[in-house]
Order: C-alpha cells, then sequence, then structure tokens
C-alpha cells in the first residue's frame, strides 16, 4: 500500500511564507509525476504545480512566480515553496503522485491534504 504523508501547512499572515513537503512510501518502483493541488471551500479542486522527474515544472496562472515546486528522488518527496502568500491561497492542499509499485502496477495517489490559511 502506497502512502503519501504532508507537511507543512498552518496559519501564516499576508506575505509570509510556507513549505510544504510530501512523502511517499510503500511498494514503489519509480515516480513520474508529482504534483500540488488545492481546493478551498465551496470550489474545486485546481492544480497548483506538477514536477516530472526530469524536471520540467508546470504552474497554475494564479501562482504568479511566487511558488517554487521541487523534488528531491532519493527521499521520494516533493516539496512546495510558497511565498508572498494571500489570503487567496487559502484553501487544503492535496499532493498528488504519478508512480509505479514494485510490481510496475501504475498508480495515481492523493495525500490526506494539509490546511493552509492565510490570515492577519
Amino acid at each position: 500500500q502506497v502512502q503519501l504523508v504532508e507537511s507543512g501547512g498552518g496559519l501564516v499572515q499576508p506575505g509570509g511564507s510556507l513549505r510544504l513537503s510530501c512523502a511517499a512510501s510503500g511498494s514503489i518502483f519509480s515516480i513520474n509525476t508529482m504534483g500540488w493541488y488545492r481546493q478551498a471551500p465551496g470550489k474545486e479542486r485546481e492544480l497548483v504545480a506538477t514536477i516530472i522527474r526530469g524536471g520540467t515544472r508546470k504552474y497554475a496562472e494564479f501562482v504568479k512566480g511566487r511558488f517554487t515546486i521541487s523534488r528531491d528522488n532519493a527521499k521520494n518527496t516533493v516539496y512546495l515553496q510558497m511565498n508572498s502568500l494571500d489570503p487567496e491561497d487559502t484553501a487544503v492542499y492535496y499532493c498528488n503522485m504519478d508512480l509505479w509499485e514494485m510490481v510496475l502496477v501504475p498508480r495515481n495517489c492523493w495525500g490526506q491534504g494539509t490546511q493552509v490559511t492565510v490570515s492577519s
């Protein structure tokens, strides 16, 4: 059973920063795509950023250069550095990974989510 464990969420003032982490564990052979999504109350889940194994990154338009996604393949971990946070960034942030289990079965996995609240 593959598990994704997130950390780093919390309460931060407008203009502040947070660093989210998500580590995968279990019967993992390789991880292709790692990403972050978010969902605010009453709204649909939306993509924040993705990074593939080769390093190519994609960001949602609302990021506007404020966030950076990165990965540590040795630790099966993806990070999201968030700077210049705005109250509009308040949401539950979820990590997602496309991976292969040790038996070479493809899986798409989600973390449990971590709350990010931007407020003074």
